[in-house]
């Protein structure tokens, strides 16, 4: 059985790709959870992580440390990770690599926590550039494939790796269109979202760094998480 090594629901955006990739495929994991700590990470993270970060999936003695790479292993083993469709398939690779390499300003400017709610001191016009690119992009996957996910109807890994933007929209109150907004609703809506938003409200570890990037962002409106 596979082991998923991840952090913190409430923050680790990019635990959430493979697990609710996984979750929603139902392929069989043990999840392993560790704790962001104060302080450098890298020795506890590189105990089971080359690189001392997560995602990290664990096969046997085959290890795969980077999400993308996770979903590509996951691909040559199962059915229904990408798109059936060759086009499909194309497009939704094109848009999981920008994903993982792009957006920025959401990143930077829009650290991940499920639980509280934010108003932001200022978007940046950088941010809005972002967001008006993530429109565009779901609003042709959509209108390309059918939807109701973006290469098609089944839920394939390019919804897996926008699942924390829907978070991000959620817990910072981002404005999107129609199209977009009901796209970031079905998402959420997912079994797979609501069983890692479930058990990130359930956490009452805090890390440091991560609340700063928050405070720093904006004014926390709400806090939903366990106390």
């Amino acid at each position: 059985m596979y082991t998923l090594h991840i952090a913190n629901k409430n923050y680790s955006s990019w635990s959430l790709r493979p697990w609710a990739l996984l979750r929603s495929l139902q392929i069989p994991f043990r999840e392993q959870m560790h704790f962001f700590e104060p302080g450098p990470n890298d020795r506890a993270f590189r105990q089971f992580s080359p690189s001392a970060r997560v995602p990290c999936l664990h096969d046997g003695a085959t290890v795969v440390w980077d999400s993308l790479a996770i979903v590509e292993y996951l691909a040559e083993r199962h059915a229904g990770v990408w798109p059936a469709d060759p086009l499909a398939r194309a497009w939704a690779r094109c848009a999981c690599a920008e994903m993982h390499a792009g957006f920025a300003q959401l990143r930077g400017q829009c650290s991940m926590s499920v639980g509280v709610r934010i108003r932001l001191h200022a978007p940046t016009d950088a941010l809005e550039a972002d967001l008006r690119r993530l429109e565009d992009m779901w609003s042709d996957g959509l209108g390309r494939f059918a939807g109701p996910w973006l290469a098609g109807p089944a839920f394939t890994a390019v919804d897996a790796y926008f699942a924390p933007v829907a978070f991000r929209v959620q817990s910072y109150g981002l404005q999107l269109q129609d199209a977009g907004r009901s796209y970031v609703e079905r998402l959420l809506a997912h079994p797979a979202l609501r069983a890692w938003e479930s058990e990130a409200l359930a956490e009452i570890r805090r890390d440091a760094p991560h609340e700063a990037e928050i405070l720093a962002a904006g004014t926390v409106l709400a806090d939903l998480r366990a106390q």
